[in-house]
C-alpha cells in the first residue's frame, strides 16, 4: 500500500515575498502616474517616457523574480537596484532643475524602495544596508545639495530597510529553531512507538527465556543469562533512541518537516473506514480473562481502534507477568456519548507505590510507552490505579473525535 506523506510548511518569509510583488506593481503605476499628472512641466518628457517605459516592461517581467528567495538572485538583484539608480541618476535630466529643488519625486519615485526591500528580504540587514546607501548617494547626486528633505528621505528608506532585513534574519534563525524541534519531536515519537514494538515482542520473549532457564538450570541457565543480557541492552537502545523516519529540511520557501507515514491494515472495507473494537478485544478472552462488552458495536478509527487493542493487550501482560499465574483478569467496554472507555482490572497483589517511576527510569517501558504512549498518540488518556492486596485497575479513554 502506498504511503501518506504529510508536509507541514513554516515560512514567514514567503508573505514578504508577496507583498514586495504587489508593492512593486503598485509603486510602477504611482510613478507613471505621477508623470503623467505633471506632463506639461517637464522639460525633457521623453527622456522620463522611454525611462517609465522600461520601468513598466521590468517590473512585469520581473515579477516571477521576487517570488521567493530561489528565484530571486544576486545578478537580478543587481540589476533592479541599477535600474533603480538609473531612474534617480536620469531625474535631472527630464525634469527642470527649480522642481527638484523644489522636493519634487524622482522618475521611479517610491518603487526604489521596492528594489532596496528585495536585498533586505533576500540577504538580510547589512545587504539593505548596502543597498539603502547606494540609493541615498544617488539622491543627494540627483539633489545637487543635501538638503534636509533629501536627509529625511534618505534615512527613512535606510532605517526601514535595515530593520525589515533584521526582521527577516531574526525570523529565519526562529524557523531554524523551530524546525529543529519538530524534529526532536518526532524523532521522540518515532522511538516511542518502535519501542512499544520491541517490547510487545522481543523484549518481552527475552525475558521469558531469561525466567524459564533460570528454572531450567544447566545449559538453559547460561541461555536464560545471555537473554538477560541481551534485554539489558536492548532496553538500553530503546530508551536511548532509535533512527527516526522523518527529517527536518530547510527548504527553500522555509522549514519543512515531513512525516512519512505507513497506512494500517484494514480489513478490505476501506482504510477508513470505522472499526468495531469488541472484535478486537475478543480474542483476549481466556478461562482467566473475562471480557464485558455493549450489545452494540463499539466503533473507532482503525488506527485508534488497533491502538487502544494493543494497550489493552500490554496491559494484560503486565498482569500475566506481575500478579501470578492464577490471576483473573476483566476487560470492561464502555461507550460513551463522546469517548470509548476500557478498564482492565485484576485481583493481583497491586503496584506497589513508586514502582511505576523506578521501572520507567531502568529503562522499562511497559505501562509508558506501551498503554500511555499508545493512548496520548490517539488523543486520549490511561490512568493506573493500584492499590496493595486490592489488584490494579487500568482505565483507557479515547475520545471518539480523536486525532487519528
Amino acid at each position: 500500500m502506498a504511503k501518506r506523506e504529510r508536509v507541514m510548511t513554516m515560512s514567514v518569509e514567503q508573505p514578504l515575498w508577496r507583498a514586495l510583488s504587489a508593492y512593486r506593481v503598485l509603486t510602477m503605476c504611482y510613478a507613471i502616474g505621477l508623470f503623467v499628472t505633471a506632463y506639461d512641466e517637464f522639460p525633457r518628457p521623453e527622456v522620463a517616457i522611454a525611462f517609465l517605459s522600461v520601468l513598466f516592461v521590468w517590473t512585469l517581467v520581473t515579477l516571477p523574480k521576487v517570488a521567493g528567495e530561489a528565484s530571486c538572485t544576486k545578478r537580478f538583484l543587481a540589476a533592479d537596484l541599477t535600474v533603480a539608480l538609473t531612474g534617480i541618476l536620469l531625474t535631472p535630466v527630464a525634469d527642470s532643475h527649480d522642481r527638484i529643488v523644489a522636493g519634487g519625486p524622482t522618475l521611479p519615485s517610491i518603487w526604489t524602495a521596492g528594489a532596496v526591500l528585495a536585498f533586505a528580504v533576500k540577504g538580510g540587514w547589512r545587504w539593505a544596508a548596502f543597498a539603502s546607501t547606494l540609493v541615498g548617494i544617488a539622491n543627494v547626486i540627483q539633489r545637487g545639495t543635501l538638503s534636509q528633505d533629501t536627509l529625511h528621505n534618505v534615512l527613512l528608506v535606510w532605517v526601514a530597510s535595515i530593520a525589515i532585513g533584521y526582521v527577516v534574519e531574526v525570523a529565519r534563525a526562529s524557523e531554524r529553531t523551530l524546525a529543529r524541534a519538530l524534529e526532536i519531536e518526532a524523532t521522540t515519537r518515532e522511538r516511542e512507538r518502535l519501542a512499544r514494538d520491541i517490547h510487545d515482542s522481543v523484549l518481552q520473549v527475552l525475558a521469558m527465556v531469561q525466567r524459564r532457564g533460570s528454572t531450567l538450570g544447566g545449559e538453559a541457565a547460561e541461555l536464560g543469562r545471555m537473554a538477560g543480557e541481551q534485554e539489558v541492552a536492548l532496553r538500553t537502545l530503546v530508551s536511548g533512541g532509535l533512527p527516526a523516519s522523518r527529517v527536518s529540511e530547510d527548504a527553500r520557501q522555509g522549514a519543512l518537516v515531513r512525516a512519512v507515514e505507513v497506512p494500517d491494515e484494514n480489513d478490505g472495507s476501506g482504510e477508513d473506514d470505522p472499526r468495531d473494537l469488541r472484535a478486537l478485544l475478543t480474542q483476549y478472552a481466556t478461562a482467566k480473562v473475562t471480557f464485558s462488552e455493549p450489545g452494540a458495536p463499539v466503533l473507532l478509527a482503525p488506527s485508534a481502534a488497533k491502538e487502544l487493542a494493543a494497550a489493552v493487550g500490554a496491559a494484560l501482560d503486565n498482569v500475566h507477568r506481575h500478579a501470578g499465574e492464577n490471576a483473573r483478569a476483566w476487560i470492561l467496554v464502555e461507550d460513551e456519548p463522546d469517548a470509548v472507555i476500557v478498564t482492565v482490572r485484576d485481583d493481583g497483589p497491586g503496584i506497589p507505590e513508586g514502582r511505576l517511576a523506578q521501572a520507567e527510569g531502568e529503562g522499562r517501558m511497559g505501562v509508558a510507552l506501551s498503554i500511555r504512549g499508545r493512548l496520548r498518540d490517539i488523543g486520549g488518556t490511561a490512568e493506573v490505579i493500584s492499590i496493595a492486596g486490592q489488584g490494579t485497575e487500568v482505565e483507557l479513554r479515547v475520545p471518539k473525535a480523536g486525532r487519528r
